[in-house]
């Protein structure tokens, strides 16, 4: 099981820069080169999690594996996309196979990194963005409601699409993303096999000054997360700036920069959080003597499917899951502990899989 995110955004908005300082990458790429990212660039990046160490530290095993999550940096996108214009054919076809989408979007000032239209409007700039990913999103809607249409007077499934498909195509008109539209879960499942590209969860990226980190921001931001309210997206603030030069400082000077400027971690590792939470994933646990391991599942979840990330056995073969919330977990002091303490459960098929479980299960083989 993989989700990925998509990076994308305008010419010199930083996002190669973030793109780099996530995968932990150094690039030669000029700043101001309009398409630093021609191709499709891809990179898998552990998800942070301090619950990991603290793991380890209570089941003494040296083994320690995050979750992940891939990364891809999509090529740059410019006005006329959606009709083929600059890269836009190979951007188009790249973001459809993502999961979710980073945007990032330029919030910072400098005359020495020029602008592709001549001033800093990071709310215009997502405007270019999301009309040309609407227009694409037009083209495949309006063909599946002439299809429906056909179809509807002897096909109840295809009659019951076509309310749906006029409902996207009002908001494309009133410049509203299928995000933004509300559609229950029934519209959902008639628009799911068209793979929309507005119906992907958004996160805005704010690409800020060094100097607006400890003022948590600037007009700039605060315009883009006003707007991200009206089109059914969240936002986070980042320092492309100060991100690249954290790549490259060892552990100590690293820590000692952060200290510097009031950083708790890096802003890449925030990012990597709230993808993981754009993507609907959580985590559990399972910690041995071998091993102290993050596995990566959907919201919602049930035992034995989250059983089966582990091995497909897992799953069809599930008996029972013992499971300890990693507060009882850590609280005493492991396995043992927690089942001294009455704090393991046994859990059976329906059981709903918490964040943070730590969990070990037992199967028919």
């Amino acid at each position: 099981m993989a989700f990925n995110c998509g990076i994308v955004g305008l010419p010199n908005v930083g996002k190669s820069t973030i793109f780099n300082a996530l995968t932990q990458t150094q690039s030669a790429e000029a700043a101001n080169y309009p398409f630093c990212t021609i191709e499709p660039n891809s990179g898998m990046v552990a998800v942070p999690d301090k619950r990991l160490a603290v793991l380890q530290d209570i089941v003494k095993t040296l083994r320690v594996i995050p979750t992940q999550m891939e990364i891809v940096d999509i090529a740059g996108l410019v006005k006329g996309a959606s009709k083929g214009e600059g890269k836009g054919n190979e951007f188009l076809s790249a973001i459809k196979t993502v999961d979710a989408v980073l945007h990032v979007v330029r919030c910072f000032d400098d005359p020495d990194v020029v602008h592709v239209d001549g001033s800093v409007d990071p709310v215009r700039d997502i405007e270019i963005i999301d009309l040309e990913l609407m227009l694409k999103d037009e083209e495949t809607v309006r063909q599946a409601l002439d299809k429906s249409k056909k179809r509807a007077a002897h096909d109840k499934d295809a009659a019951s699409r076509v309310p749906v498909f006029e409902q996207c195509l009002a908001g494309f008109a009133a410049m509203k993303p299928v995000r933004a539209l509300d559609l229950n879960d029934e519209a959902k499942r008639h628009i799911a096999d068209l793979h929309l590209i507005t119906a992907k969860a958004m996160l805005f990226v704010c690409n800020i000054a060094d100097t607006d980190i400890k003022a948590k921001g600037n007009q700039h931001s605060q315009a883009v997360q006003k707007h991200a309210a009206t089109v059914g997206a969240t936002t986070i603030l980042i320092s492309g700036k100060i991100e690249s030069e954290l790549v490259g400082l060892a552990a100590d000077e690293r820590e000692a920069f952060m200290a510097d400027l009031g950083i708790a971690e890096p802003g890449v590792d925030t990012l990597v959080k709230a993808g993981y939470g754009l993507l609907g994933l959580q985590t559990y646990f399972t910690a041995g003597e071998k091993e102290v391991r993050a596995w990566q599942i959907q919201k919602g979840w049930k035992a034995p499917r989250a059983a089966g990330v582990i091995h497909t056995d897992f799953e069809k073969g599930f008996i029972r899951a013992e499971v300890a919330a990693y507060a009882d977990f850590v609280a005493n002091k492991g396995e043992k502990g927690c089942r001294e303490a009455g704090k393991l459960r046994a859990e059976g098929k329906d059981y709903v899989v918490a964040d943070g479980d730590v969990m070990h299960f037992l199967f028919n083989r």
